[in-house]
């Protein structure tokens, strides 16, 4: 019996995190990393970047899922361009989400992100994730396959595409390279790691 008991009170939290398909690589990774067998991973699917306005349902159907079975809720989502509208759904539930605005500030840094984007306004984002799937997640979806001319009414603005990198995958970098001449930007990478995400997820490790 007291075996038992040792064993009821030495037991990890449950923890329930909901996460966007984009971070599904890193956070993984991190599980492994961290121990965190306790962790119960939902990922939502990663094209909901292109239509943001249904993340927050898409959130709160997740976490109302997992409520019942999970003892902390997190959310591997920034504001993520729900204008706001993701926070109320966080708040209901108890959870936590990452900082920031989107994932490009979390994995390069809040204050750096700041200053990064304030020098050169005009800078177009791109994650390992991305880099995988410009084709699927921008490029088709902004119908540049098929209109090429549309490529200034999008871009005219742009100077430069930002490629911040999790990882260093030489394949990786020449996708961002045939990205960023296919958009007419100039490619810069930065290394990042996991940024902020894994302060964020080894909190609850």
């Amino acid at each position: 019996m007291l075996d038992d008991d040792v064993k009821v009170e030495g037991a990890k939290r449950r923890v329930g995190i909901v996460s966007c398909g984009a971070l599904a690589r890193e956070i993984l990774h991190l599980q492994k990393q961290l121990g965190g067998d306790h962790w119960q991973l939902k990922f939502l699917p990663a094209d909901l970047h292109n239509r943001p306005t249904e993340i927050p349902a898409a959130v709160d159907a997740a976490l109302t899922e997992m409520a019942g079975e999970c003892d902390q809720l997190l959310v591997g989502y920034a504001d993520c361009g729900t204008a706001g509208k993701l926070d109320p759904v966080i708040e209901k539930h108890g959870a936590t989400r990452m900082e920031g605005a989107h994932c490009y500030a979390f994995f390069l840094g809040l204050d750096e992100f700041d200053v990064v984007h304030d020098h050169e306004p005009g800078t177009f984002y791109l994650t390992d994730y991305l880099v995988r799937q410009f084709d699927t997640l921008v490029f088709k979806p902004l119908g540049l396959d098929r209109h090429p001319e549309l490529r200034d009414a999008y871009f005219g603005n742009y100077t430069r595409l930002m490629y911040l990198r999790q990882s260093r995958d030489a394949k990786l970098n020449e996708k961002a390279l045939h990205a960023a001449m296919r958009l007419g930007l100039r490619l810069e990478i930065r290394d990042t790691g996991y940024g902020e995400l894994e302060p964020f997820l080894n909190k609850v490790s």
